[in-house]
């Protein structure tokens, strides 16, 4: 098997803001407990179009940037998430998240806030390429049914798991999710799955907001042309029982806080600004409960496979293309420049 196993692979590599190159460089070699995947399919995050501009301060070039990915092992040696030896052949897809294990976050279940935490695409190479090493206690098995794009979106949904999870929803309670790209439909089919139905979603693309109902959404509203507190407050007066920031902008951060009830909880998981002004008093007045939603847990991600390995999430035209990998840079543009087709590209080796 190892024989089969090329000397060298095709890498998109991040160089300096906007500036990124389809190379040849090595496959890179599994360490131990390590496995070696021929990438099936990687997503574009939304950090990564940060990242692209040189916004990012987690990533230095030259990087091979991509987290959200499939594929095959073929090669390394370790043990699966779930407890089986790794061999080539495998179909998996990974969680990117590299934790130690025995700091005291892992040891309370927190892997996600590990000490030492690293990030393949940010401090290791990631998956923008045709092979990509990574531990293999990281790997989940994937379906022989469920296609690699599918299994490559199992890493943004267990980012709306997590979120959704950490609000404690349940079904009676009603949801305003601000932002309609792929985390915040990630948030609506978590929601549904843990039997939230009144859903509000807000953004500023009519088209993301369709592909917004097709998900679930029972209430959409356009913020560029009606105020998104007000609108909440119309449907569910008093305000949602929660709210989540799939954004990050100080605007919409206050939005979330306004569209609660007293008492409600609002989820900030988007990071485009670093600070924010909040109304401070309105929310010690109010009991608001502020949680900021970090990646995801190793049960969210388990969770976030079993979804997508019984279809919840599915990987449609209406709001997802596939490209290939020396399509990366322009796509990465078009996701910036607002002008890409669908919300999701995925880019296949």
């Amino acid at each position: 098997m190892k024989s089969a196993i090329p000397a060298t692979m095709e890498a998109l590599i991040w160089l300096g803001p906007s500036q990124m190159e389809l190379q040849t460089t090595a496959v890179p070699t599994p360490a131990a407990n390590e496995v070696l995947i021929k990438v099936g399919a990687v997503g574009i995050c939304g950090s990564e179009l940060s990242a692209y501009l040189g916004h990012n301060s987690l990533r230095f070039p030259p990087l091979i940037m991509g987290h959200e990915a499939a594929g095959t092992v073929v090669a390394g040696n370790g043990v699966l998430a779930d407890g089986t030896d790794a061999h080539p052949g495998q179909r998996v897809t990974f969680n990117p998240l590299v934790t130690c294990g025995h700091c005291d976050r892992c040891r309370a279940g927190l892997a996600n806030l590990c000490r030492t935490r690293e990030l393949l695409s940010a401090h290791r190479p990631g998956a923008f390429a045709q092979y990509v090493c990574v531990p293999a206690d990281l790997c989940w098995h994937l379906p022989a049914n469920i296609s690699f794009v599918a299994g490559a979106l199992s890493e943004p949904l267990a980012c709306g798991v997590h979120a959704v999870e950490l609000a404690h929803a349940h079904a009676g309670q009603s949801m305003l999710i601000l932002g309609a790209g792929t985390i915040g439909l990630c948030c609506i089919a978590a929601a549904k799955a843990r039997g939230v139905k009144q859903i509000i979603v807000s953004d500023v693309s009519d088209q993301r907001l369709e592909v917004a109902r097709h998900w679930g959404a029972t209430h959409t509203v356009n913020a560029r042309t009606l105020d998104t507190v007000a609108a909440t407050h119309v449907v569910y007066a008093g305000g949602v029982d929660i709210a989540i920031d799939a954004v990050g902008t100080s605007m919409v951060r206050n939005q979330a806080i306004k569209a609660v009830m007293p008492g409600g909880t609002v989820i900030l998981m988007g990071l485009h600004e670093d600070e924010t002004s909040i109304p401070t008093n309105y929310i010690i007045r109010q009991e608001i409960h502020l949680i900021g939603s970090f990646c995801y847990t190793r049960e969210a991600f388990s969770t976030a496979v079993d979804l997508i390995s019984r279809h919840i999430v599915k990987p449609t035209a209406e709001w997802l293309v596939e490209r290939p990998l020396s399509a990366g840079q322009t796509s990465i543009e078009e996701l910036i420049a607002g002008t890409a087709p669908v919300t999701k590209i995925v880019l296949i080796p």
